[in-house]
């Protein structure tokens, strides 16, 4: 190109150089205008021939020229695809960790409720082992009983006999006049001895009922715990309520009321048909007055009343009327919010197609589990779980469009209002999938009695 370029500059200044010489004339003009035109077309056919080649020799450079516009577009719309990419990568990253974290608390719960079973293995043992005592005390007291019977009897018939041999000696001492003052001693001693039989007698009659009291009182303990007739278990709940109050008068009204409501419920499922002004519940006055100081402050608050202990149907000191023995305890918690209307809650994949209805409530049921798992980890008092309208239809109809969809989804439980430690939880199932909500069923509660199922597809 530069030999070339050379040449063409080197002809272009002797043509140049002849034509000023001869004094040539173009297209009208001057001679010198004429050998500056010569020159311009020198130096353009150098430039010409200059890109001719290199377009020629060069595919690159073509492409750079003619197509940088469309090459520029292409990577443009590259990035923008790397970018979704990225955002996409990330949200299934997101949803993994969630995965994971629902399945380490599954996990968790998992481990809770072997803890549970385990303890009421143990508690069974314990059981049966009192139980067995039980049977022991109740053998051995029978057998006690038996033989104070047998020595009742014994000493009974002994007594038929002192009593007949006083008779026959009182018959003899009428009639052998002469022989009374020998017999005064004998008859003397005879009467201390009857009179010490009838006292003994009076004693063991006294024994022997007090052992059949004990023998029946053993008896029903065994029958209780045998039926394992248990009317209130350890911490079961009471009463539950949301309290606010805006004095101290007003929180002991309230207080007042909430424990006597709770003893007429003790008295119920411990001793069924007494009546219920008998006061049965023990809690301390300081708990209580804690509570109350609590309650003044005009916070709202969801309070528990909890049974302390175990306690059995007919209850012995329940039902002998004696001091209070219920023990119960209070919990009281501050009415705070918990989760936001459109929290999600707890997530589940549906991948096997197509959709079996045993698959369907399987999962279902693990979603409702996971949820009130998680809102009782946070606090939630009242975990009854209320879904959309609370209609068995509007599951249906959401099952149905699960089903005629065709297609892995995620199903997810949202809060579909405000939640408070009070409960209860009030959510609305969603599916969707890739992040894109397809339907849930708060679209199916809206749609009413007769409305048709809303067309779903890929």
């Amino acid at each position: 190109m530069l030999m070339l370029g050379g040449v063409i500059a080197t002809l272009g200044d002797r043509i140049g150089m002849r034509v000023g010489k001869a004094r040539l004339s173009l297209f009208n003009l001057r001679p010198r205008q004429t050998a500056t035109l010569v020159s311009i077309v020198t130096g353009s056919v150098i430039s010409a021939s200059t890109l001719a080649i290199l377009f020629g020799v060069s595919s690159q450079l073509r492409t750079g020229v003619f197509e940088l516009g469309r090459i520029q577009d292409d990577l443009a719309n590259a990035e923008a695809q790397l970018a979704n990419a990225l955002a996409e990568q990330e949200d299934v990253k997101a949803d993994l960790d969630a995965a994971a974290t629902e399945r380490q608390r599954a996990l968790t719960r998992l481990r809770e409720i072997n803890q549970s079973l385990d303890q009421a293995v143990d508690q069974q043992e314990i059981t049966q082992i009192q139980l067995q005592r039980t049977r022991d005390q109740l053998t051995t007291v029978s057998q006690q009983a038996q033989a104070l019977r047998q020595s009742t009897d014994s000493l009974r018939a002994e007594r038929d006999q002192l009593i007949q041999q006083q008779a026959t000696i009182r018959n003899q001492i009428a009639n052998r006049d002469r022989a009374i003052a020998d017999l005064d001693e004998t008859i003397a001693a005879r009467d201390k001895d009857i009179a010490e039989r009838e006292h003994r007698l009076a004693e063991l009659q006294t024994q022997q009922s007090l052992l059949d009291q004990q023998v029946a009182d053993l008896q029903n303990q065994y029958e209780d715990l045998f039926r394992g007739n248990i009317a209130l278990s350890r911490n079961q709940e009471l009463l539950y309520g949301l309290a606010q109050a805006d004095s101290r008068e007003d929180a002991t009204r309230i207080i007042n009321e909430l424990l006597y409501e709770a003893n007429r419920r003790a008295i119920q499922a411990i001793v069924p048909g007494n009546p219920p002004d008998q006061q049965v519940i023990l809690i301390g006055n300081r708990e209580v007055e804690n509570l109350i100081d609590r309650l003044s402050t005009g916070e709202e608050y969801v309070i528990r009343l909890l049974s302390a202990a175990n306690y059995v149907t007919g209850e012995p000191c329940v039902v002998r009327g004696e001091e209070p023995c219920i023990q119960i305890f209070i919990d009281a918690t501050a009415n705070q919010q918990v989760y936001q209307k459109g929290e999600r809650l707890a997530t589940v994949s549906l991948d096997t197609v197509p959709f079996e209805d045993s698959d369907l409530v399987e999962r279902l049921n693990l979603l409702f589990v996971s949820t009130q798992f998680r809102a009782r980890q946070d606090g939630v008092v009242d975990d009854r779980l209320q879904v959309a309208d609370n209609r068995t239809e509007t599951l249906l109809r959401f099952l149905a469009a699960i089903q005629q969809y065709g297609q892995a989804i995620d199903l997810q439980a949202v809060a579909a209002d405000d939640i408070y430690n009070a409960g209860p939880l009030q959510v609305d199932i969603v599916a969707s999938r890739d992040g894109r909500v397809l339907f849930s069923t708060n679209s199916f509660a809206a749609s009413g009695n007769n409305a048709e199922t809303p067309g779903v597809g890929p």
